[in-house]
């Protein structure tokens, strides 16, 4: 078991349609989500206690995601970061499934318009994959920019969210 500031770190893997994902938690809230890169293990570690039921609800979150499901983590987080980035995080989180921001536009919504560049530098260290939307937060022209974990994975997210979405049809509605 890690130790972090006296507070045990439990380790489990959350196996999804999406990938496997290595999630952490402390006895305070999710620590991080992970993809795990094919090949790689991770040496679980579950003690019972406020810890693995974190981290367990983080792990059905991202499954719930990887069958469709629009609701994300409602559990707390255990972050150490300042606070600029958590309020970056923060907004992403509030982004819609299956819609996407710019840096811009975030800047612009933390009052700070013209700090694209300050968001993207936020947006990149967050420890907190798909639960933390950043792979919703694209360019100015809407072009992808860059992924902590690749930007196929992106793309794939992106794909997943949008082939999840209901079909509207332009058709009036019948009276």
């Amino acid at each position: 078991m890690n130790e972090s500031n006296g507070n045990a770190v439990v380790r489990l893997v959350a196996r999804t349609g999406l990938g496997d994902f290595e999630v952490t938690a402390t006895a305070r809230g999710l620590r991080s989500v992970t993809p795990l890169r094919p090949g790689r293990t991770v040496a679980e570690r579950a003690p019972e206690g406020a810890a693995l039921a974190h981290a367990r609800a983080a792990a059905e979150a991202l499954r719930r995601y990887a069958e469709g499901a629009r609701e994300g983590y409602s559990g707390p987080f255990d972050l150490d970061a300042p606070a600029f980035p958590v309020a970056v995080w923060e907004e992403l989180r509030a982004i819609p499934f299956g819609a996407t921001r710019s840096y811009g536009e975030i800047a612009a919504r933390l009052g700070v318009p013209g700090e694209a560049r300050a968001v993207g530098a936020a947006v990149a260290p967050n420890p907190v994959c798909v639960l933390i939307p950043c792979h919703r937060v694209v360019g100015a022209d809407g072009s992808l920019k860059g992924f902590a974990w690749g930007l196929d994975l992106k793309r794939r997210l992106l794909a997943h969210e949008a082939a999840a979405l209901p079909l509207f049809s332009s058709d009036p509605a019948p009276a």
